[in-house]
């Protein structure tokens, strides 16, 4: 095989290049939330059922998931630069294309095309972080900006969300990307340095890339959709068993071609391994927190669309310290200290959150562990995908972001569906005081569910690589070991 395609040159401007890395993170973090709020004015003004309104939010979540390999695939073919414009053009026109939906079928193809841009955004947005910054000190800093913004832009997206869908309506929350996509995409130029020309015998692995994309794509479905329907729905058993058969085929391409889609020798890596381990497990409890918040906040205390994004500043200021605390620490004790102490740290705000929820708490009964919470996560949001992608080869950092981030997606898939079943499974046939007690009864045990999630996360977490004892990558083969 032809030699990987080789690390882009360092940013002659790194923090104006930095900012513009952040500031495409926090737009892909946005929309992970910032349509939540305006669902019901947007099932009331497009006459979405109640079945079908979920779409809004599952078509992106779906495409994302699916699509997040072939985008990885698509930086370390075509270049971090390339792709990274591409993703916010799609990211822009789809935007566009929702505010302007008049029916349900073309704002949820609009929200697909987001999820499709936000697969090929946040691979190259990783990778050019990765390879741009030089290892230790700076890329420390680095990832704790670009955790700062992803972790942060999460909760931002519900207090966006909320101011503006009730003084704008539904369709600013799709609008507000345009210009940011937008500016993005000018200032990339002149901030990000042109791509290496294309390596030439490297090919694109249409068999993978078509099994890969069908089988995640159909798992994601499954998940997403299971809960709504019933595990024992025929579309559902259909799409769980076509998706596991697509992705056995998967397996066996990537095993016999000469340039697969993902080199299976990429795996053998320790810090992949058990990176995506750590980002499935993370998004699976820290990842599903922000739903059950929300639920009580709204539907336990009644709180407002607007009322409920403030609710989540506190949080928010405690991600941003977390992730800043993060970059310093991974310096000083090495990313696997770090990621622990976070993990540690994320539990005990999960364990206090837990035990402050009631039907009759105040907010500022809630705060500490609200503050404890946020900046755990913030810090391990910050170290995870670093830690995964430490010694991949430069030229392999897009599918190795890749995978990560798509273990990412199906954990928070996964740990919502388990988590939402735990909350609710004695809610039925409850009303009035009574459903309000159980429903606090059963977001505080989804809560400790998640705090004993993450504490197995922390335990992963420490088959990370000693810094001390981490070794240059050497690729082989197809493959690489790191």
């Amino acid at each position: 095989m032809s030699p990987a395609l080789p690390a882009p040159p360092g940013f002659r401007r790194p923090a104006l290049a930095l900012a513009l890395l952040a500031f495409a993170q926090l737009i892909i973090s946005l929309d992970y939330n910032i349509v939540y709020v305006a669902l019901p004015e947007i099932g009331d003004d497009l006459g979405f059922s109640a079945q079908n309104l979920q779409w809004v939010i599952s078509a992106y979540a779906v495409a994302f998931g699916g699509f997040l390999l072939l985008g990885g695939r698509a930086v370390d073919l075509f270049g971090p630069r390339r792709v990274f414009t591409l993703g916010l053009a799609l990211y822009g026109a789809a935007s566009l294309a929702g505010g302007l939906a008049g029916e349900p079928l073309p704002l949820i193809a609009a929200r697909a095309v987001q999820g499709l841009g936000g697969a090929l955004l946040f691979p190259a947005t990783l990778t050019l972080v990765s390879t741009g910054f030089a290892e230790g000190r700076d890329r420390n800093r680095a990832f704790a900006v670009w955790g700062t913004a992803g972790g942060s832009g999460m909760i931002l997206g519900s207090l966006l969300g909320g101011v503006l869908s009730e003084a704008f309506g539904w369709t600013a929350v799709f609008y507000v990307n345009v210009p940011l996509a937008a500016a993005a995409v000018l200032l990339t130029p002149p901030l990000v340095p042109a791509d290496a020309a294309r390596t030439t015998g490297r090919r694109f692995d249409l068999a993978g890339a078509l099994t890969s994309t069908g089988g995640i794509t159909l798992v994601v479905l499954t998940l997403v959709q299971g809960p709504v329907s019933g595990w024992g729905d025929p579309a559902v058993v259909g799409a769980a068993v076509l998706g596991a058969a697509l992705l056995a085929a998967f397996a066996l391409v990537e095993a016999r071609g000469a340039d697969p889609l993902l080199p299976l020798g990429l795996l053998r890596g320790r810090d992949l391994r058990t990176g995506a381990l750590v980002t499935f497990l993370s998004m699976a409890t820290f990842g599903t927190l922000l739903y059950f918040l929300t639920v009580y906040f709204q539907v336990v205390h009644g709180y407002g669309a607007l009322r409920t994004g403030l609710a989540f500043l506190v949080p928010m200021a405690a991600i941003v310290a977390g992730s800043q605390l993060a970059g310093r620490l991974a310096t000083v004790r090495g990313t696997r200290t770090a990621m622990i102490a976070a993990l540690a740290v994320g539990g005990v705000g999960a364990l206090v959150v837990g035990a402050s929820l009631s039907t009759g708490g105040s907010y500022a009964a809630l705060l500490p562990g609200l503050v404890v919470l946020g900046a755990g996560q913030g810090a391990g949001y910050t170290l995870m995908f670093g830690a995964a992608t430490t010694g991949t080869p430069a030229g392999q950092q897009g599918v190795a972001s890749a995978i990560a981030s798509t273990a990412q997606q199906i954990g928070g898939a996964v740990g919502l569906a388990v988590l939402v079943a735990v909350a609710n499974r004695h809610t039925g046939g409850l009303s009035g005081d009574a459903l309000l007690a159980e429903t606090t009864s059963g977001l505080r045990t989804a809560v400790f569910a998640a705090a004993a999630g993450i504490a197995v996360t922390a335990l992963v977490a420490a088959g990370f690589t000693p810094a001390r004892r981490r070794t240059p990558p050497v690729a082989t083969g197809a493959g690489a070991t790191a």
